[in-house]
């Protein structure tokens, strides 16, 4: 069975040895170097990773990934590159198939000239079952009603309110829009100048 959560791992992880620990990425204020340590806590410190949900622990998770980040680069990417703790590998396929497929691309088109990967259409399909189950939640905030549309795919609807504005791309486009990377998804909106603007500017993702 094709883990597609393992191949978005180790291919991220091959791009850090490439690039190295101080790349800029499309989290804000975050170097290669933040953002594997962020991948270290969210799996192996739990405790730790509240804090990424719950904003009064925020302040310990931000020291806890300041101290994670100090460790050898190497030390890092094996860390990430050695996959969850055994007590979360069944459900690795569900818990990380999205958030390494974005985090591989926060790194990929966090430079001028990045183009989109031309994807197995198979995580194309993935991608877009993840889409469907989550949309309400990721839209939850987005302030007008949703239209996803991946064509050949069909469509989901998400959001509320007076005015709908369609967003059209590939699976995998439209869930980097969905998870605030809307600046760099090559999607196309359709809807009045006001409501697709309301669309870009609202926090997006769960």
């Amino acid at each position: 069975m094709t883990s597609f959560a393992r191949g978005e791992r180790v291919a991220l992880c091959d791009l850090f040895d490439r690039v190295g620990p101080d790349s800029p990425t499309l989290c804000e204020g975050w170097s290669t170097r933040h953002l594997a340590a962020h991948l270290i806590i969210r799996e192996g410190r739990p405790d730790a990773a509240l804090g990424i949900v719950v904003p009064p622990l925020a302040q310990r998770t931000e020291r806890i990934l300041g101290e994670v980040a100090g460790r050898a680069w190497s030390d890092l990417v094996g860390a990430v590159r050695s996959g969850p703790p055994r007590v979360l590998r069944p459900v690795d396929e569900v818990m990380n198939t999205v958030e390494y497929f974005v985090h591989h691309e926060d790194v990929r088109r966090a430079v001028p000239d990045f183009a989109p990967r031309q994807l197995d259409p198979a995580l194309e399909d993935a991608l877009w079952r993840r889409l469907r189950t989550t949309s309400r939640l990721i839209f939850r905030r987005a302030g007008v009603s949703v239209e996803l549309e991946a064509p050949g795919r069909g469509q989901v609807r998400a959001g509320s309110g007076t005015e709908t504005v369609r967003v059209i791309g590939a699976p995998s486009e439209l869930v980097l829009f969905g998870f605030g990377r809307g600046s760099h998804a090559k999607v196309d909106l359709d809807g009045t100048e006001a409501a697709t603007t309301r669309l870009r500017s609202a926090s997006l993702g769960l």
